[in-house]
């Protein structure tokens, strides 16, 4: 597996995203926190150093999931995860909130159920507007200062937070979802991290699992599966990407890859500073991701995926997008 650099902090190119071990994506049947812990331990196998979390996902669950998965094996794994949707204070889950002092009890949380005296890459999971990013940073930078993190990131924020944030306490990653169908950080994110020297973590870098080219139809999505209500799921605009799905299948027939694989190595030829993080709790799965490391596109077929429409409809609902720091 080759690495690729956020910032300072090296990390194998393609990495594993936890949240759907805690669940969101339902559609992929009952959780088995086993079967989660043997894709981590499996990865780990086939070069993956990189392990990407959240106090959210569960919420809790996929911390400790990681934390059982990780025991014995530290050393070989630099794990993310984020605060800032959990209110430690009362006020509970889904609740944005980056003050110090809950910066400091979600990180004693997370270094708990992670089993560790230190995180790696501590990200803030969404830009808390009632909180200037200066205090948060400074929080962080404090923790840093602690030996309980060791690198900060940020998730889903706007070029100005960026700047703002990385004179406090510097950047190391932005997490932010990039993929063939979500595009829009080439014009003013991309060359703003690669400006200040930050590393760039696309998630969702298969579309949500669209671009697996296994979903067809959603209407066996259960009621409670995220993406029954996320725009490019639903109506014409589902049916609009399909199509670019036929065609990424179509370019990865003709190399032996799936889509999967032709989706990520894409992602993988737009710099060394890019380490996207597909999520999985299923180990074939996991090898078929990362076995997107050998994939290699000829000029005229990133030409070709280069030039695909952009997905159909928003990226998130309403609520999701009034989160996002624009």
């Amino acid at each position: 597996m080759k690495h690729a650099l956020l910032g300072t902090l090296e990390v194998s190119r393609i990495g594993l995203g936890a949240m759907t071990m805690a669940g969101t994506y339902t559609s992929e049947g009952a959780l088995d926190n086993a079967e989660s812990i043997r894709t981590i331990h499996r990865a780990f196998d086939l070069g993956v150093t990189h392990i990407d979390t959240a106090e959210i996902y569960g919420p809790f669950l996929s911390e400790e999931i990681v934390g059982q998965a990780v025991k014995g094996r530290r050393d070989q794994v630099k794990i993310a995860t984020k605060f800032g949707l959990v209110s430690h204070d009362g006020g509970g889950p889904g609740v944005i909130d980056s003050r110090p002092a809950n910066v400091k009890a979600a990180v004693e949380g997370s270094l708990k159920r992670l089993g560790t005296d230190h995180i790696d890459l501590l990200y803030q999971h969404r830009v808390d507007p009632n909180t200037p990013i200066e205090e948060t940073a400074q929080a962080v930078a404090d923790l840093i200062a602690e030996g309980k993190v060791l690198h900060f990131g940020l998730s889903e924020a706007s070029p100005e937070t960026i700047r703002r944030a990385h004179a406090v306490q510097p950047i190391s990653a932005l997490q932010t979802e990039y993929s063939l169908w979500t595009r829009d950080v080439e014009a003013e994110i991309l060359p703003l991290l690669r400006e200040l020297g930050i590393g760039f973590v696309p998630y969702s870098p298969l579309g949500h699992g669209l671009l697996t080219g296994q979903i067809r139809i959603v209407d066996d999505f259960a009621d409670d599966d995220w993406r029954k209500t996320n725009p490019r799921f639903t109506g014409e605009n589902f049916r609009r990407n399909l199509a670019l799905v036929d065609e990424v299948r179509a370019i990865g027939a003709e190399i032996g890859a799936t889509p999967a694989q032709t989706a990520l190595a894409w992602i993988l030829t737009r710099g060394d500073d890019i380490a996207p993080i597909p999520g999985t709790r299923r180990v074939a799965r996991v090898e078929e991701n990362t076995a997107a490391d050998a994939v290699q596109l000829t000029a005229a077929q990133l030409e070709r995926l280069n030039d695909l429409e952009p997905a159909a409809g928003a990226r998130h609902d309403d609520a999701n997008m009034a989160t996002i720091d624009r």
